[in-house]
């Protein structure tokens, strides 16, 4: 009866989770899916709490309440501009999880052969019932055990590789989620880094991996060297996802986030398989294939291949960089201000510096003085907008912008030649030229906002330096760029009190 309780509440579970996913692709349905995620979550594990197997309800119960605190902590105080690197870190969780429960079927398993070792009874179990002594023996084992006792030699083969690729995912994924929040967070440096070597160490680490899969395998009844084994392929993967993230530069980031987001749900699959549990088997598919269909997206967006970004990441250049000849012109609010109040179009261009500045309520206001005025106002958002996909959409969202007026790149790019004014918010990349006209640049090749195209250009900027991925921009030195110097919320907040 229980067991037909918890499957009955997977399958449900596993539908709100379909429509959270598939709610969350659009802004008008997003907060009616995040809903759904949660009531899917507290089926799920509701179920699972008093499902087959279930026990040690005290533990459960204060890791719930642990894991409900720190999430509302996190909602509570994370920014905003801290979401990209929270995500990160989320990830991590995930392939920590995926190697603990790895390494606890394989203990599981040592145990179980001990067990039938000490009462004379072969394991895995032949084919066909089981004998009256094996039967006894089983039916003292508990939890984990009592599933393995019950295996053949083939499903035993079968769980091994399971969670070999579980640990092997799960350790990939936990070092270049450590490392991405580290790059997000500003702790470790953005550009693309690698040891001596480069590739040929992954390569190197990646058939090393294969090697001592097939070295667990093979001694696979010898307590220690299958252990070792297990051990020295953790190590391997461990080095992998730290290696391969650090060598992809900032650029690329956006990417990086959705791949790993794509690894931690491939890793939550594996576990679902080593334990036996469809609804883990089924969220984990869902989550990895969405978040590898997103990356390609993405790539799509920026002319990359997948593997390029992966192998290599922006971050070098194939010979020396276009020269940039001009200065950078300053302008004051009351400049912007005239331009705008003139302008019949204007289109906006945000960007993370905008996050940071917190300044996605004032773009909302601009925007709602511009058009009460009778001015034809749109946003264009770049893929790779952010450090986080999606990151713009819910800015604006958040600050109430009409969802109507907010157009993708492919939608915008080719209104920007009778626009009148262009107003880029504390973005880079997305708006570099140099995509196009520098064959060298590190980013040559990624379809861009061509916003240079406008017939005036203000760029909201804190300074002169360069973006996230340190490559620098000629946009700021056209003819008919003004850069619009200083904290963006405040620099807006002083240009809404000039438009009238």
């Amino acid at each position: 009866m229980d067991f037909g309780f918890t499957i009955a509440a997977y399958a449900v579970a596993g539908v709100l989770f379909i429509l959270s996913l598939g709610g969350l692709s659009g802004q008008e349905s997003a907060k009616r899916a995040v809903w759904y995620g949660i009531a899917g979550m507290a089926l799920a594990v509701g179920a699972t709490m008093i499902g087959p197997g279930s026990g040690l309800w005290i533990v459960s119960l204060v890791m719930i309440a642990i894991g409900g605190v720190v999430g509302w902590q996190l909602a509570t105080r994370v920014q905003m501009t801290q979401m990209p690197e929270l995500v990160a870190i989320m990830h991590s969780l995930v392939g920590l999880a995926a190697v603990f429960v790895g390494f606890n079927a394989h203990i599981e398993i040592g145990r179980t052969a001990a067990a039938f070792a000490a009462g004379g009874l072969p394991f895995p179990q032949p084919e066909g019932p089981m004998s009256v002594a094996a039967y006894d023996l089983w039916r003292g084992l508990t939890d984990f055990a009592a599933v393995i006792g019950k295996k053949t030699g083939v499903e035993i083969g079968i769980l091994r590789v399971e969670l070999i690729l579980g640990i092997w995912i799960g350790a990939v994924t936990f070092t270049g989620s450590v490392v991405a929040y580290g790059k997000l967070a500003g702790r470790i440096t953005s550009t693309a880094t690698q040891l001596p070597g480069g590739h040929m160490l992954n390569a190197g680490a990646a058939v090393l991996s294969v090697l001592l899969a097939v070295l667990y395998f093979l001694y696979a009844d010898i307590g220690w060297a299958s252990a070792l084994a297990l051990l020295l392929l953790t190590a391997m993967a461990l080095f992998i996802g730290y290696h391969l993230i650090m060598g992809i530069g900032g650029a690329d980031m956006p990417v990086v986030v959705s791949m790993l987001n794509s690894y931690s749900g491939w890793a939550a699959a594996a576990i679902g398989f080593s334990l036996g549990n469809d609804l883990l088997i089924v969220v984990g598919a869902l989550v990895g294939s969405s978040g590898a269909i997103l990356s390609y997206i993405m790539c799509k967006a920026m002319n990359r291949s997948f593997i390029s970004v992966i192998l290599g990441g922006f971050g070098g250049s194939s010979g020396p960089a276009m020269e940039i000849t001009g200065e950078q012109v300053a302008i004051d609010a009351e400049g912007v201000a005239a331009a705008l109040n003139e302008a019949e179009s204007v289109i906006i261009i945000p960007g993370y510096g905008m996050a940071v500045a917190q300044a996605q309520q004032a773009v909302s206001e601009l925007t709602r003085k511009l058009r009460a005025k009778g001015k034809n106002v749109r946003f264009a958002i770049h893929p790779v907008a952010g450090r986080l996909p999606g990151h713009m959409n819910v800015l604006l969202a958040e600050a109430k912008v009409p969802y109507d007026i907010v157009l993708e790149m492919d939608e915008i790019n080719e209104d920007f030649p009778s626009t009148d004014v262009a107003i880029v918010i504390g973005s880079n990349d997305i708006v570099n030229p140099a995509a196009q006209e520098d064959p060298n640049s590190p980013i040559a090749g990624m379809p861009v906002l061509e916003c240079w195209k406008a017939k005036q250009v203000f760029v909201s900027k804190r300074g002169q330096g360069t973006g996230y991925s340190g490559i620098e921009n000629p946009l700021f030195y056209k003819e008919n760029t003004r850069m619009f110097y200083g904290d963006a919320k405040k620099s807006l907040d002083d240009l809404l009190t000039k438009i009238h």
